[in-house]
């Protein structure tokens, strides 16, 4: 076994593969566990709208949605859809381009969310 200069291992047979990540054997890997983990908050989703750093641009962002990373931007591909606009999901917080506050906030009661107006 040789260790490169930075400290990463290079080639073992000792326990097979290797997840690139964490380092470890594939079947004691953690960054699935990592990556399953769900933000806990109260349980209640904010709709605000900001224009800041957006050159003038109104967003709705949605904050506080308790969902993995897929279910996520499914839920956003729903409410772009429903709105009939783009946007993206960056860092848990779901983006919609243009002030669509009312229309999101309608579409997530409709799943069963608890939803609160933010910002004004």
């Amino acid at each position: 076994m040789r260790k490169s200069g930075a400290g990463g291992l290079v080639y073992s047979t000792e326990s097979g593969r290797m997840c690139p990540q964490c380092r470890q054997p594939v079947d004691a890997c953690v960054c699935a566990a990592k990556a399953a983990a769900v933000p806990k908050g109260d349980g209640v989703v904010r709709v605000s709208r900001e224009t800041k750093g957006r050159g003038g641009k109104a967003v709705t962002l949605v904050r506080g949605v308790e969902r993995s990373a897929m279910e996520l931007a499914l839920l956003g591909k729903k409410l772009r859809t429903g709105c009939g606009t783009g946007g993206t999901v960056k860092d848990g917080v779901i983006e919609v381009q243009g002030d669509h506050c009312e229309r999101v906030i309608e579409l997530l009661r409709k799943d069963g969310f608890t939803v609160k107006r933010a910002g004004g």
